[in-house]
């Protein structure tokens, strides 16, 4: 798929995901503020996150998929993961205003600590139905784009789902005649929020200090290099990430007999077969040394 046609389907979901976002932070504001739910307040604020963060991914992609130019020539991808970095850091500032929310209002024992209404409780469900959905929505279109800023966005619905379970929990059991169960909810929630900052933090931050592929794929290209008419052995293979996709550089034994052209088409067999097989290799470098005895 090319990048231009990525990016629309990007740009789709992520309108669906902003005006859902839109939509549901103020159903469950308003249901907080008459339901006098400060862990539904919370959830509200962090659904309001999600559609700043959207925007976020928007932009990245927007320019991720831009064509190389003279001042970028490996391209723009990993301009992905600087959009992904700035949503961690938005996650956990978010978690942490939650988390301190909740903490003053259990020191500060004023009026809030009272049973919630009603319409909290069903906001928290529907919620929690809402952007379980759009998770799923998100997390199948990021797979299908290889969108490592589109996927952080899908775990940050994921992240919002699992906060509205803590807050119907809370929300519960404050109408149990538990109130403390309430502002603790939203603690429970920074909790979340902080462990999806967290993972998207270090899956953007591995693709852009070079970090290898899982070993599966490199070992599957193995399995491929190997099966090419003319190569005797592999010498060296190394990947890098870039972005959601990946440079390779191979280095291939061959017969030390064979002249210049010879050894250029078997070269060339094995880089066209590992783009074929393995479409997120943005770039693949292929090298022949002469086979040598036990090699």
């Amino acid at each position: 798929m090319n990048p231009q046609e990525s990016k629309k389907i990007a740009m789709h979901i992520s309108n669906i995901s902003i005006a859902t976002n839109v939509g549901l932070s103020l159903l469950k504001m308003i249901a907080g503020v008459i339901a006098h739910s400060s862990a539904m307040i919370s959830d509200a604020v962090h659904s309001l996150s999600d559609v700043l963060s959207t925007f976020v991914v928007m932009i990245g992609i927007h320019i991720s998929s831009k064509e190389s130019d003279q001042g970028h020539q490996y391209g723009h991808e990993r301009f992905e993961c600087v959009a992904s970095i700035i949503l961690s850091s938005m996650l956990a500032l978010t978690g942490a205003g939650i988390g301190y929310s909740g903490i003053k209002t259990i020191i500060s024992g004023t009026g809030t600590l009272k049973a919630p209404g009603m319409l909290a409780l069903i906001a928290a469900a529907v919620s929690i139905v809402v952007k379980e959905l759009l998770f799923w929505y998100t997390k199948i279109g990021a797979e299908k784009i290889k969108s490592g800023a589109l996927m952080a966005d899908a775990w940050h619905h994921r992240s919002d789902a699992l906060s509205s379970v803590g807050s119907l929990l809370g929300i519960g059991a404050a109408r149990l005649g538990y109130p403390i169960f309430d502002p603790l909810a939203g603690i429970l929630i920074c909790l979340f929020i902080f462990k999806a900052a967290y993972d998207i933090f270090k899956d953007a931050v591995d693709k852009m200090v070079d970090a290898s592929v899982d070993d599966s794929i490199i070992e599957e290209m193995r399995k491929v290099i190997l099966a090419q008419e003319g190569v005797m052995g592999i010498d060296v293979i190394r990947t890098r990430m870039f972005g959601s996709r990946y440079y390779v550089d191979v280095e291939i034994s061959a017969d030390p007999d064979l002249n210049l052209e010879e050894a250029h088409a078997i070269a060339h067999r094995v880089h066209d077969k590992i783009e074929d097989t393995f479409k997120e290799a943005k770039h693949v470098m292929v090298h022949v040394n002469p086979c040598t005895q036990g090699s």
